[in-house]
């Protein structure tokens, strides 16, 4: 989410008026579920039209965020966070450790570290860090990261 999107939101929830908050809610969320329905008919279009440009779209680092966070990615959370996981992958074995994936509960993708990274404090927090930006950026549906 850009972070002026994050300013707004923040005053809209500050804002005094509870009728107004609503009102607003309920027009985030149509502009949102037309966004989706928009969306779906042009990788629907995409995909008839060139298969491999809807394939192309799908996998771009910009749009796919934007499908996934309407539920439009053709691959699904749990390969969009094993992906994101083998990017940083490369970083944990140089400190000696990996992640392993345990799954999503209730918004949070729950994480196990494994080998020198796990049980020391401030490796773990390091790498924690760097495992939940990577796994936020590819699923920005997620509510956070809980590692296990």
């Amino acid at each position: 989410m850009s972070e002026a999107l994050e300013k707004s939101l923040a005053a809209l929830e500050r804002a005094g008026d509870p009728a107004l908050r609503e009102a607003a809610r309920a027009a985030l969320a149509e502009v949102l579920a037309m966004h989706a329905r928009v969306l779906e008919r042009v990788l629907a279009l995409a995909r008839a039209a060139e298969p491999a440009l809807a394939e192309r779209l799908a996998r771009d680092p910009e749009v796919r965020p934007v499908l996934a966070l309407h539920g439009l990615d053709p691959e699904g959370l749990e390969t969009r966070l094993q992906a994101a996981l083998d990017t940083v992958r490369p970083q944990l074995k140089a400190h000696g450790g990996d992640a392993r994936l345990l799954g999503v509960e209730r918004g949070r993708a729950r994480l196990r570290l494994q080998g020198a990274c796990d049980g020391c404090p401030s490796s773990a927090a390091t790498l924690k860090g760097l495992i939940e930006r990577a796994l936020l950026a590819a699923a920005p549906e997620l509510e956070g990261v809980e590692v296990a």
